[in-house]
Parts: structure tokens; sequence; C-alpha cells
């Protein structure tokens, strides 16, 4: 069964190594369900690494329907990434009713060759499983990274055993991958897990200090962008 582990950091990258996983995928911010790392990490983990290395294609949180200038910079990031000679891409686009955007996708798909593509999670709020699994095998997507529109992938299990019995894509389970869990997915027949490891470390006391997090920006149904007559508003005000 291939591994592969969900890397957020260079220290990160090579841990997936050392523990025998066959591939990483490359990304930051795990808090928002990953975006595209920056092309200097991207260049040091291919030079730190041996085994395969997968980017995420993703540039901002929240939702999967992107704006064209979004797109554009997607198409910019998988260029890069070809161009640095990673092995693979993980993205995707959708419509906003939840549907696969097909000519978006199918343009990332056919931008990212030869690269492998994977097309991620957003798998999981598609409406209709089986009729996306057979759009995205037709463009030539090779993996669907997926907990089985549930989630965690282990209560999911039954439907990414059953999926992964009408396509000869990857079905690759992903999504609360444990060691206590992870044999489960063997067991039915998966040939794939993704998982992140993640635990905590190098804590800092942070006692007095202001918090630079923002709860106001984890909003998953919306997009925030700096707005034109707030920035036009602050510059007249000092110029």
């Amino acid at each position: 069964m291939l591994v592969e582990v969900c890397a957020n950091s260079l220290e990160s990258a090579k841990n997936a190594e050392r523990a025998g996983a066959d591939r990483i995928e490359l990304c930051s911010e795990l808090g928002v369900g990953g975006i595209t790392p920056s092309a200097g990490l991207i260049q040091l983990v291919k030079k730190g690494l041996t085994i395969p290395i997968h980017v995420l294609i993703r540039p901002r949180g929240g939702h999967f329907t992107y704006s064209d200038d979004e797109f554009e910079v997607m198409k910019a990031d998988i260029l890069a990434c070809r161009a640095l000679g990673v092995h693979g891409v993980v993205s995707g686009i959708l419509m906003d009713d939840f549907t696969v955007d097909v000519d978006r996708t199918n343009a990332l798909v056919e931008l990212a060759k030869p690269m492998h593509f994977t097309f991620h999670r957003a798998f999981d709020w598609v409406a209709e499983p089986m009729e996306t699994i057979k759009q995205l095998e037709g463009m030539g997507v090779q993996t669907i990274l997926t907990s089985g529109g549930e989630p965690s992938a282990e209560t999911g299990i039954e439907k990414l055993g059953a999926w992964q019995q009408e396509t000869s894509m990857t079905i690759m389970a992903g999504g609360g991958v444990s060691p206590k869990n992870a044999s489960k997915f063997e067991e039915i027949g998966l040939r794939a897990i993704h998982c992140s490891g993640t635990s905590f470390g190098n804590r800092l006391d942070l006692k007095g200090k202001i918090s630079m997090n923002s709860a106001k920006h984890l909003v998953e149904d919306e997009v925030a962008v700096s707005n034109l007559e707030t920035l036009t508003s602050v510059v007249r005000a000092v110029k």
C-alpha cells in the first residue's frame, strides 16, 4: 500500500522519508486544509528528499470555486512545479453547484502533464460521486483523495471501498488516517492512504502577547479579499 504524507514543512518532509513513506504531498497551512507552499520550500524539499513530491495547487483556504485571477495563479503554480521537476500536483475546481468544473479542471490536468495529477478533497463536496469519478477518469486524473464524503475516512470506509471497485484510478483514503485505523483501508482493497501524522512542539510562553491568529479569516463559505473602497478611503485619508 502506498503511504502519502501531507507535509507542511521541510522538517515534516524529511520525517516522512525517514519513516518510510512512499511520497509526500507538500503544502502549507494545514489548519485551512492546505494551500500551495512557497517556491523556496518546494526547492529545498526537492533537494533534500529522494521520494516523490506532489505539491498542492490551492491558492487560498475556503471553498473550491475560483475567480479568473485565482485560476491564473493556479496555472502559474503548476508551471512552476513542472519547471522545478516535482513529480505531481494535487488540485481541483468545483462549480458553485458543487459539480466539478470540468473545463478548468481538465485544463489543469493537461497543463500538469506529464506530472501525476491527484484530485483533492473537494471531491468530498460533490453530490454525485460516481458520476464525478467517471468525469475525472475521463480527464486522465490518476488519484482521488477522499474521506468518502464523511468527516473522516474511517467513517466513509465502505464508500471508499465501493468506489475503488468501480474505477482504475487510485482512491486514496485521507482524513483522520492514523496508526489505529491504517490497516483497515488495506483490508478493504484500497491502494493508498494519506495522513499528516501531526504533533505539536517547540512551544513558547506567549503569556501577555497579543494573538496573531484571526478567527474572522477562517471562513469556508466566503472568500476574503482586500476591498477597493476601504483601501481607497485609507489612502485618501493620508495622501
